[in-house]
C-alpha cells in the first residue's frame, strides 16, 4: 500500500503511541480481572479507588498536553533553547504540584470518597488502594512532564518502551503478591506504585541517551521568565478548566453507577472498559496530531498544517470502522474474560449496544484535542468540553427518572458527540482565518 508522507509520518508517531496508550486499558483490564475473581466488591474497590487516583492525574495531566504542545511549536521553530526550557518548566511544576498533593492527601481523599458515595464495604478496600497508590504521585506526575517532552519532540518510542516496562513489571509484581502473598488490593496498589517508579527511572535514563544536546539547563532563556511562565500557566489554567469537565463527567458516571448497586456498577466498569480501550487507541493518533500540529504551527506552515489534519481524519474514520465491527462481533464474549461473576454478566448485556455507539460518537474529539493541544488552542478545548458537559448532565437529569441506567449511557454518548462537533467548528474558523494570513504575508513579501 502506497502511503501519501501525512500518512507516514502520521503512523510513526502513532504507531508506538497507540502500542504505548493500549498498554494503559490493559493494565487496568488486568486490575479488574485479578480483582474480579474475588468477588463484586473488589471490581466495585477497584473502579472506585482507580476512579479516585486518576481523578487526581487528570486534573494535572495538564502537564503532559502543554509540554507536548509547546515543545514541538519550539521544535518547528528550531529553537534550541526554547526545548530545554520547556522540559525543565514542566519538571518543576511537576515536583511542586507532587509535593502539594502528598502534603494534603488524606483530606483530598476524603473529599473525593464523599462526592463518590459508595457503600461502607467498598469504601474500606478503596481507602487501602488510595493510601498505597498516592505514594506513586510523584513518579506519575514527572513521566508525564517526560512524556509530554518526548512527543513534542516527535518521538512516541520512548513514552512506549516507559509504558511496555511498567507493564512488564505491574503484571507479575501485582500477581505474586495477590495470589502468593494473598495481600489482595494492597497487592495490586503495591505493584501499580513499584511499576511508575521504574518507569520514571527508564525515561529519565532515555532522555539522557537519546537526547544529550538537550539536556542541558537553557542559558539563554529563563526557565521562570514571568512572561513565558505565564503564557504556560495560561495554557495549562485553560487545559486544567478542560479535564475538571471531564473529571466531572467521569466521576458522576462512576457515581451515578454506585448509587443504581453494586450489580450495575460492576457492569458499567466493565463496559466502560472497552471504551478506554478505544480511548487510548485514538489518542495514539491524537499524539500525532498534537507532535505533527505543533510543528507546522511554530513553523507557520498552515497549509500543510491542513493538509496533515484532514490525512489524520480519514486514518480516524478508518480506525472507527474497525472498532465498531470488532465490537458488534466479540464484544461481549470480552467481558467474560474480566469477571466470572453471573450476576454481573447477566446484567450488562443489556446495556452494551450503548459501547457500539462510543467509536462513531467519540473518535473527531480525541483526533481534536491533540491537534487543538499542539496548536495550544487551548480555549476552544475548553470551551467545547464545557458545552459538551453541560449536555451531560441536561441529558442525564431529563431522562434519568424514565430511562435508568440506559439514561446514564446515552448522556454519555452526547456528551462525546458535542465535544467533537463544537471543535469542528472552532478548527473551521481558526484555519481559514491561519491560511488567510498567510497568504497575505506572502503577498506583502512579493
Amino acid at each position: 500500500m502506497n502511503l501519501t508522507p501525512n500518512s507516514k509520518e502520521i503512523l510513526r508517531i502513532a504507531l508506538p503511541a497507540i502500542i504505548s496508550n493500549v498498554t494503559v486499558p490493559l493494565l487496568g483490564m488486568v486490575d479488574v480481572a485479578i480483582a474480579g475473581h474475588m468477588g463484586a466488591s473488589y471490581i466495585g474497590a477497584i473502579a472506585v479507588g482507580g476512579l479516585v487516583f486518576s481523578i487526581i492525574c487528570w486534573i494535572f495531566g495538564f502537564l503532559r498536553a502543554s509540554t507536548s504542545g509547546l515543545t514541538a511549536q519550539a521544535l518547528g521553530e528550531n529553537c534550541k533553547e526554547k526545548i530545554k526550557a520547556y522540559y525543565w518548566r514542566s519538571v518543576f511544576f511537576a515536583l511542586a504540584i507532587s509535593a502539594f498533593l502528598l502534603a494534603i492527601q488524606m483530606p483530598l481523599g476524603k473529599i473525593i470518597f464523599h462526592f463518590i458515595g459508595a457503600d461502607s464495604d467498598t469504601t474500606g478496600l478503596v481507602m487501602t488502594y488510595y493510601s498505597i497508590c498516592i505514594w506513586g504521585i510523584p513518579a506519575v506526575m514527572l513521566t508525564q512532564a517526560l512524556n509530554g517532552w518526548f512527543i513534542g519532540m516527535q518521538n512516541t518510542r520512548i513514552p512506549m518502551t516507559i509504558a511496555i516496562v511498567q507493564n512488564i513489571i505491574n503484571i507479575p509484581v501485582s500477581l505474586v503478591l495477590v495470589y502468593g502473598l494473598a495481600m489482595k488490593i494492597e497487592g495490586i496498589a503495591i505493584g501499580t506504585v513499584t511499576a511508575q517508579y521504574v518507569g520514571l527511572f527508564i525515561a529519565l535514563i532515555l532522555r539522557r541517551k537519546n537526547y544529550g544536546t538537550y539536556c542541558g539547563y537553557p542559558t539563554k532563556t529563563s526557565v521562570m521568565e514571568w512572561a513565558e511562565v505565564g503564557h504556560f500557566m495560561y495554557i495549562n489554567r485553560d487545559i486544567f478548566l478542560r479535564t475538571l469537565c471531564m473529571v466531572a463527567v467521569t466521576t458522576f458516571f462512576t457515581t451515578a453507577s454506585a448509587r443504581q448497586g453494586e450489580l450495575i456498577l460492576a457492569a458499567n466498569t466493565l463496559l466502560l472498559q472497552l471504551f478506554y480501550f478505544f480511548s487510548y487507541v485514538m489518542d495514539g493518533f491524537a499524539n500525532a496530531g498534537e507532535a505533527i500540529a505543533g510543528c507546522h504551527y511554530g513553523a507557520k506552515e498552515y497549509a500543510a498544517l491542513s493538509s496533515a489534519v484532514r490525512t489524520l481524519f480519514r486514518w480516524g474514520v478508518a480506525i472507527t470502522l474497525c472498532f465498531t465491527l470488532v465490537y458488534c462481533v466479540g464484544g461481549i464474549p470480552f467481558l467474560s474474560l474480566l469477571t466470572d461473576s453471573k450476576e454481573v454478566l447477566g446484567i450488562a448485556p443489556l446495556y452494551y449496544w450503548w459501547v457500539i455507539l462510543i467509536p462513531s460518537a467519540g473518535f473527531a474529539a480525541f483526533l481534536w484535542d491533540g491537534i487543538f493541544i499542539g496548536m495550544t488552542m487551548t480555549f476552544g478545548m475548553l470551551l467545547s468540553a464545557s458545552i459538551a458537559t453541560i449536555s451531560f448532565f441536561i441529558c442525564w437529569y431529563t431522562t434519568d427518572i424514565s430511562l435508568g441506567n440506559h439514561a446514564l449511557w446515552l448522556a454519555f454518548i452526547i456528551y462525546l458527540s458535542m465535544r467533537g462537533l463544537f471543535q469542528t467548528i472552532i478548527y473551521a474558523k481558526s484555519i481559514k482565518t491561519l491560511l488567510c494570513s498567510n497568504t497575505g504575508n506572502k503577498k506583502e513579501a512579493k
